[in-house]
C-alpha cells in the first residue's frame, strides 16, 4: 500500500492531522519560550532548567505512564493530555497579556508540559499499531515521521515571526492548534479493547526497562543516540547564539531551529528511497561520529549561514540514527509490552533532548556558550568510541530484522 492510499482511511487521517497541529503547536511554543526566559533573565543556566522541568516528571512517571498505556483507552489518555497542553500554553498567553509574565511562570508551565507529554508519548506510539494493519504500519510510520518533521521546520520558523507581534499571540496560536488536535482525536474511530488487569507488581512495572536491559542491540542503540544528544545537543542555547553571537532576532532563532529538520527530512527522502539493509550498526556509529563532527563546527562559527549547514548536517547524521534505533525497538518489542517499553524508551528520550538543554545551559553558565557547544561535540565522539567496545554485538549488527534465536523474555503480566 501507498502512503497516499494510507491517508483514505479517515481513521488514521483524523489521526496524522491531529499530530500535525499539536506538533506545530509544540514547535511554535518552544521559540517562544526560550526567546522569553533568556530576554527575562539573560540567563544560560535558565533556558537549561527549562529543559530540566520538563525532563523530570518523565523520569519520576516512567512506571505509571507504561503502566497506564498498557492498560487503559490510550485515546482517552490523548485526549487529556492535549487538554492540559493547551491550558498550559492559555495559562501563558494570559500570563503576558496581565504582564505578569515570570520566570517561575515559565517553570511551572514548563513541569505541567513535561507530565502531559510523560502519559502522551506511550499511549501515541503504542497506538498507532492498533489504528492500521500491521502490513500498513511501515507507511504509517513513515507518514508519522515525515509530518513530524516537517512541522519541526515550519513550526519554529512560523513561531519567531508570529512572536514579533507579540509573545501573546504566539501562545494564544499554540492554545488554539492544541484545541483543534484534540477536536480532530474527539472523532476518531477508535474501539479500545479492554484487557484482563494484569497484577500491578514491581516486576510488571520493569518490564519495559528489563526488556531493554536484557537486549545488548536495543539497549546499545538506545544509550548511544541518548548521550550523543544529551552531549552533543545544544537546543536550549540557540536563542543565545541567534542573539548574541550571530546578532539575529527571533526569525534568526526560528531558522535555526528548523535547520536540523530540514538535514531530517532530505535524509528520510534518501532514506525511503534507499533503505537501510545491510551494516546497520557500522552506518549508526558513523552517523552519530557525524553528528559530534556537526556539533563542533556549529559551535566554532560566526556566521549564520555557516551555523545553518552544520545544523543541516546534524539533522541528518541524527535521522540515520534515530531510524536505526526505533525500527530495532519496533521489530524487537511484543504488542503486550508495548507501551511499558515505549515509555522506558521517552525516558532516554527525554534525558537526551531535556536533560541534555539543562547540561548545555548549565555547562554554558560555567565555561561560556562556544565552549559548551565545543565540549558537548568533543564528548560525543568519545561516546561513539566507548560504546564501540561496550556493545560490539551493536556495532557488527548486519540488519535490521531480529534474531530468531535470541531468546529474550519478561515478565507480561507480573506474576
Amino acid at each position: 500500500m501507498s502512503n497516499t492510499s494510507l491517508l483514505k482511511d479517515k481513521t488514521f487521517f483524523r489521526f496524522w492531522v491531529g499530530q500535525i497541529l499539536s506538533t506545530f503547536a509544540f514547535q511554535m511554543l518552544s521559540v517562544g519560550i526560550g526567546w522569553q526566559m533568556y530576554e527575562l533573565t539573560d540567563s544560560a543556566l535558565s533556558l537549561g532548567l527549562v529543559g530540566l522541568a520538563q525532563f523530570l516528571p518523565q523520569l519520576l512517571l516512567t512506571l505509571v505512564v507504561g503502566h497506564f498505556a498498557d492498560q487503559y483507552n490510550r485515546l482517552y489518555i490523548i485526549l487529556a493530555c492535549r487538554t492540559l497542553m493547551a491550558l498550559t500554553v492559555l495559562a501563558l498567553a494570559i500570563g503576558n497579556l496581565y504582564n505578569e509574565m515570570t520566570p517561575h511562570l515559565i517553570y511551572g508551565c514548563a513541569v505541567a508540559l513535561g507530565v502531559s507529554r510523560a502519559f502522551e508519548m506511550p499511549a501515541l506510539q503504542a497506538l498507532v499499531p492498533n489504528l492500521v494493519p500491521s502490513n500498513r504500519l511501515a507507511s504509517a510510520m513513515a507518514l508519522m515521521a515525515s509530518a513530524r518533521e516537517a512541522m519541526v521546520i515550519v513550526g519554529p520558523a512560523i513561531g519567531g515571526i508570529i512572536y514579533i507581534l507579540g509573545p501573546d499571540v504566539l501562545y494564544g496560536s499554540s492554545t488554539l492548534c492544541f484545541i483543534l488536535s484534540g477536536l480532530f482525536l474527539c472523532r476518531l474511530q477508535y474501539n479500545h479493547i479492554a484487557k484482563s488487569k494484569a497484577p500491578v507488581t514491581l516486576s510488571y512495572l520493569l518490564g519495559g526497562l528489563t526488556y531493554i536491559r536484557r537486549n545488548p542491540v536495543i539497549m546499545g542503540s538506545i544509550s548511544l543516540d541518548m548521550f550523543a544528544v544529551l552531549l552533543g545537543g545544544a537546543t536550549a542555547l540557540l536563542p543565545i547564539v541567534a542573539k548574541d553571537i550571530l546578532e539575529t532576532g527571533p526569525w534568526g532563532l526560528g531558522i535555526l531551529r528548523s535547520a536540523p529538520a530540514v538535514g531530517a527530512v532530505l535524509m528520510s527522502i534518501y532514506l525511503a528511497r534507499r533503505p537501510l539493509k545491510c551494516n546497520v550498526g557500522k552506518i549508526m556509529f558513523r552517523a552519530v561520529a557525524i553528528f559530534g563532527v556537526a556539533t563542533i563546527i556549529f559551535g566554532l562559527s560566526t556566521n549564520l549561514y555557516i551555523s545553518v549547514f552544520a545544523l543541516i548536517m546534524l539533522g541528518m547524521a541524527d535521522m540515520i540514527s534515530v531510524v536505526i534505533r526505533s525500527t530495532l525497538v519496533q521489530l524487537e518489542t511484543p504488542d503486550e509490552m508495548r507501551g511499558r517499553v515505549s515509555a522506558a524508551n521517552s525516558v532516554f528520550i527525554g534525558s537526551s533532548n531535556q536533560l541534555g538543554e539543562f547540561e548545555s545551559g548549565a555547562t554554558a553558565a560555567l565555561f561560556g556558550t562556544v565552549p559548551a557547544i565545543v565540549i558537548g561535540g568533543i564528548g560525543t565522539l568519545a561516546v561513539v568510541g566507548i560504546w564501540t567496545f561496550l556493545f560490539p554485538t551493536l556495532a557488527k549488527r548486519d540488519t535490521m530484522e531480529t534474531p530468531v534465536e535470541s531468546g529474550i523474555t519478561v515478565p507480561v503480566t507480573g506474576k
